[in-house]
């Protein structure tokens, strides 16, 4: 965690080549303090600003990887925060209404660092049976992989001998998702490469027809599969015990490999009182709300304030319906995106009303002032909703937590806005005109 504490010692340096690598070490690691130690040893450490650029390259790396991880499980109105205190820095992840809090921990700590090897030897029982084979050396440009015992390895048993430089890293892998074979029922994480990846990949297995390649994930084989024919850019990797399993893998691998490792310091479960507060509040708020609107509709609008008072309640029910449909939790971002739906609700019953208005007074039966007012506010309604869509959209793929939360809430009120205000009003002022007992003039 203290980068200051890195050091790169060099020694054996020649007295008679003493400044020209004094004059390298200090052109190529400028970001280093050369200090000597003797003669011919030297140690280079970290300069402190540096060190805290690094770190908080880290930490924001490690952040931003994080919310993907959260975000790709789905998690409603969840939280990534950088907090720093004096010198040390953590971060808080806060997710309410969790309910498998100890599969998230798990797969937030995961680092998912997957890279494919291309494999020079073994399964070696340990490793000092792989120096063994090669007579105490290991062959240059290679690297042992593995555990030194069989049943912490993994998947694949046993160490092997691999290139030392791996053909693909996780990081260049696109898109990553849970498969089921058909042939076994068992379940395997499907990926697939970018452009550039596929290329490198598709030579590599070309060329290495009827060799092994390693799957490792965070040091670990997975699995060493024999190479049957060219891959490109799709393949799969097998071996997962569940769906779950095959779907973490496939979350991890989407985020991206965290550059450190994460150590819980601190977990607190907060009871939901507060929130339900919060909550209570705000639904309080936003009923005064609407009815504030409501008896002002009436008193400006007439009878056909009822008429939007009924699309209003409709508007209301579709939007708790879809949000209950698909689990959403209300929360307060969520309760300010429902206003706002409020608020743009009343806006387009009373474009409506005026455009109704102003035909009326130009002489016009309710009926033709029904219809070329609903078709002259047509146009402004739909126009004002799509911006705030494409608004949301934005919102959505940018923002993470409450700012999702918001969008998805609103653009859901919206869409039932247009239907009620557009549609349902419209159907309620035909009935009312050509119905069982139509009105010879509009109450508005």
């Amino acid at each position: 965690q203290d980068a200051t504490k890195a050091a790169i010692v060099v020694k054996g340096v020649p007295a008679t080549q003493a400044g020209n690598f004094r004059s390298v070490a200090n052109e190529q690691f400028a970001q280093w303090l050369l200090t000597p130690q003797n003669a011919t040893d030297y140690r280079l450490t970290m300069r402190p600003t540096e060190s805290l650029k690094l770190w908080q390259q880290v930490l924001t790396q490690s952040k931003n990887t994080i919310d993907r991880k959260i975000n790709a499980l789905g998690l409603t109105e969840a939280t990534v925060q950088q907090r720093r205190e004096d010198a040390d820095s953590e971060l808080l992840v806060q997710m309410p209404g969790v309910d498998d809090p100890a599969r998230v921990k798990q797969i937030i700590q995961t680092a998912a660092k997957l890279e494919w090897y291309d494999v020079k030897g073994g399964p070696y029982a340990n490793r000092e049976d792989a120096l063994s084979q090669s007579g105490g050396v290991l062959p240059p440009g290679t690297k042992l992989i593995g555990s030194p015992s069989t049943d912490q390895t993994s998947r694949g048993g046993g160490v092997y001998l691999v290139a030392r430089n791996p053909v693909v890293r996780g990081a260049d892998i696109r898109d990553a998702r849970p498969e089921q074979s058909q042939m076994t029922n068992s379940w395997n994480t499907g990926f697939v490469l970018s452009q550039d990846a596929a290329k490198r990949f598709a030579k590599y297995t070309g060329a290495n027809v009827g060799g092994r390649s390693a799957i490792v994930l965070d040091g670990k084989v997975l699995s060493a599969p024999t190479i049957k024919s060219q891959i490109s850019d799709q393949g799969v990797i097998e071996g997962a015990a569940s769906q779950q399993d095959a779907t973490d893998l496939a979350v991890n691998l989407k985020a991206g490999s965290l550059p450190a490792s994460v150590i819980y310091e601190q977990e607190n479960t907060v009871g939901p009182s507060l929130g339900a507060d919060s909550i209570r509040e705000g639904f309080i708020a936003g009923i005064a709300g609407v009815l504030a609107v409501i008896v002002v509709m009436l008193i400006y609008y007439k009878k056909s304030g009822i008429n939007a008072t009924l699309a209003l309640i409709l508007n209301a029910i579709i939007l708790i319906a879809c949000l209950s449909y698909f689990g959403a939790v209300l929360t307060l971002p969520g309760i300010a995106g429902v206003i706002l739906t409020i608020g743009m609700a009343v806006d387009s019953n009373v474009l409506i009303f005026e455009r109704i208005r102003e035909e009326l007074r130009a002489g016009k039966a309710p009926l033709p002032a029904v219809d070329t007012g609903f078709s002259k506010a047509l146009l402004t309604i739909i126009d004002t909703h799509v911006t705030t869509i494409v608004s949301c959209a934005i919102l959505f793929l940018f923002g993470s937590g409450p700012v999702k939360g918001f969008a998805v809430t609103l653009v859901i009120g919206l869409v039932a806005n247009v239907f009620t205000a557009v549609f349902v009003s419209r159907f309620i002022f035909d009935w009312e005109l050509t119905g069982p007992k139509p009105v010879r003039a509009l109450s508005i």
